[in-house]
């Protein structure tokens, strides 16, 4: 069965690590029949959740930018993958944002199932990403009906391009094939 798969990159940087990744992932899915969008945040404008709650009533939130639309097409997919550099052993402030944003969705009838963490760092250490898989289950914990699938982390690259010919860009196409 076809499902609606949502790959969000939240590098700012141009050809980013993660943003191949990201790409690896929506080449695998997309061989394996499914629909894929890929959206970057690179371009968007995320201005930070104010805590006002409306988005609970409203279905919407007050603040008019770019995360409505983002936040509206990750309430119709049905898998959910987030793509991030590690950036002091945490996801991007991009990505924390987005997910803060994302507030409107919790008394929805959101679609996902299905939430990926594909993450990159300069750190080779494994235990890199943990902050970032942490932070990621916490907001995954408040959608009953989701769950934090898997996590892909490739260490050991800092400069745009570095992943190239890395294994882990074969790991995330060979994940977005297993859906």
């Amino acid at each position: 069965m076809s499902k609606n798969v949502l790959v969000i990159s939240t590098s700012l940087r141009k050809n980013s690590n993660s943003e191949q990744l990201a790409a690896a992932f929506a080449d695998g899915a997309r061989e394996a029949g499914h629909e894929v969008e890929v959206l970057s945040l690179r371009d968007k404008t995320l201005g930070f959740c104010r805590g006002c709650l409306a988005c609970q009533k409203t279905f919407q939130c007050v603040i008019k930018d770019d995360a409505n639309d983002i936040v509206e097409k990750m309430g119709k997919a049905d898998v959910l993958v987030f793509a991030t550099p590690i950036y002091y052993y945490e996801m991007c402030g991009q990505l924390k944002t987005l997910l803060d944003r994302a507030n409107p969705l919790f008394p929805t009838e959101y679609a996902f199932r299905e939430i990926y963490l594909l993450a990159t760092a300069a750190d080779e250490d494994a235990s890199a990403v943990d902050g970032a898989r942490k932070g990621l289950e916490g907001w995954v914990t408040c959608f009953q009906k989701a769950r934090l699938t898997d996590v892909l982390f490739c260490g050991g690259v800092t400069d745009a391009g570095d992943i190239a010919g890395n294994t882990a860009l074969t790991k995330a196409k060979k994940l977005g094939t297993s859906l």
